[in-house]
């Protein structure tokens, strides 16, 4: 009992600390102010040191959303809560005398799953869709006169979700994931340093699904195969919109609610390949976007499909724990790139990457230590854009429990 409460204790503590957390910002990215913002793909579980990678990847170890399947393979009487921060260092060039440093911490992910029954798994999360967060100086010209106009966008989509998978025979597995997307997008604009800003507030909300199925099954007598699929569905956006003028004092002196504005996030497809025997694990991933079939118009960027590639290696050493064997210590090296779906200055956006991971067990095995490197570069300098360099830091805990015993006494 004490256990128990332990558990749901530490797990409101950090979703307490995880609203306001998730809150923050402090990149300034030129890249989420396209469209619904930045974009999330990574995956900020254990597979992140794998270039994020793992739709083909069955584990009783740890909870994989990117494909709901994988729940099935919880094991019985388990209950699993899971929380991921971030650190994030970015340094910011152009083709120019642009030299700049930022970076932030942030809580990325909370979740839970057990098991329901023996064919049944079941997880819920919260965690980031897409993120604004952008500060652009620019000139603006009234009666020719050049004024200064700062443009300040925060905000994005978040992710509450309840995973479902299902083994619907021994090699196979079904699931679904229904996302509830939800979140602001704030623009603020202030011309020549006026005591007057126009501000306009966005609110998106919609649910959107998606399904998978894996298959697992051996080669030979020390080989598993895991060959898994993914499909998001097609899901229109649509946001309340508010137009807001302010003075420094923030006393409203306009308000005006205007026609809401529509996205549409397109379907995704995705397919993963895992082989492993127990301690050496290969796993390797492709997702595919049609953001060409949105109905997202703009004369200051273009949409098209958005790839991504990734692929990863880890070893799981054993250990004693009683007199059963279990995971010891984890090490995974990986490797991603990804093709975004934004076209600025006729220049499509890409993303390339190198990760690496190590998992420590604490004494009690109860608990995982994770710890996740990335380093990578994203966009370019030619066109007038911004070449980002950037490093991850990952800190990932893993509560794992044994719930529903029936003790016996002598």
């Amino acid at each position: 009992m004490k256990r128990l409460q332990y558990t749901t204790g530490l797990c409101g503590l950090i979703l307490l600390l995880g609203t306001k957390a998730m809150a923050q910002h402090g990149i300034n990215s030129l890249y989420s102010a396209y469209a619904i913002g930045d974009q999330e793909e990574h995956d900020y579980t254990r597979n992140f040191g794998l270039g994020s990678t793992g739709i083909g990847r069955r584990s009783d170890y740890y909870l994989n959303e990117l494909n709901p399947a994988s729940y099935s393979a919880i094991p019985r009487q388990n209950f699993m809560f899971d929380v991921s921060f971030r650190a994030q260092s970015i340094n910011y060039k152009d083709a120019g005398s642009l030299n700049r440093q930022a970076g932030d911490v942030n809580i990325k992910r909370l979740a839970l799953g057990f098991k329901v029954n023996n064919r049944w798994g079941m997880s819920a999360g919260f965690g980031q869709f897409s993120n604004v967060d952008y500060k652009l100086i620019s000139t603006t010209f009234i009666d020719t006169s050049p004024q200064t106009t700062t443009t300040e966008g925060t905000g994005g989509i978040y992710k509450a979700y309840i995973s479902n998978g299902v083994r619907l025979t021994k090699n196979f597995s079904i699931g679904v994931s229904t996302n509830f997307l939800f979140g602001p997008n704030n623009v603020t604009e202030n011309i020549g340093g006026d005591t007057v800003s126009t501000k306009l507030q966005r609110y998106a909300f919609n649910t959107n699904f998606n399904t998978g199925i894996l298959y697992s099954g051996m080669i030979g007598k020390n080989w598993m195969l895991g060959l898994g699929a993914t499909y998001r569905f097609k899901t229109k956006i649509s946001y309340e919109k508010t137009l807001i003028v302010q003075n420094t004092a923030e006393t409203t002196l306009f308000h005006d609610d205007l026609p809401k504005e529509k996205y549409t996030l397109p379907e995704q497809f995705g397919g993963g390949i895992s082989l492993t025997n127990g301690s050496l694990t290969w796993v390797a991933d492709m997702r595919k976007q049609m953001w060409t079939d949105s109905r997202i118009v703009s004369p200051k960027y273009k949409l098209t499909n958005s790839e991504r590639y990734s692929t990863g290696l880890e070893y799981s050493f054993k250990r004693k724990y009683g007199n059963q064997q279990a995971e010891g210590i984890v090490l995974q090296a990986g490797f991603s790139y990804y093709k975004s779906y934004l076209i600025v200055n006729n220049n499509q956006i890409k993303d390339v990457a190198g990760t690496a991971g190590i998992s420590l067990p604490a004494k009690s095995n109860m608990l995982r230590y994770y710890v996740g490197l990335e380093v990578g570069q994203r966009g370019t300098t030619s066109g007038g854009l911004i070449k980002e360099t950037y490093v991850n830091a990952v800190f990932h805990f893993s509560l794992r429990d044994i719930w529903f015993l029936r003790r016996t006494y002598d």
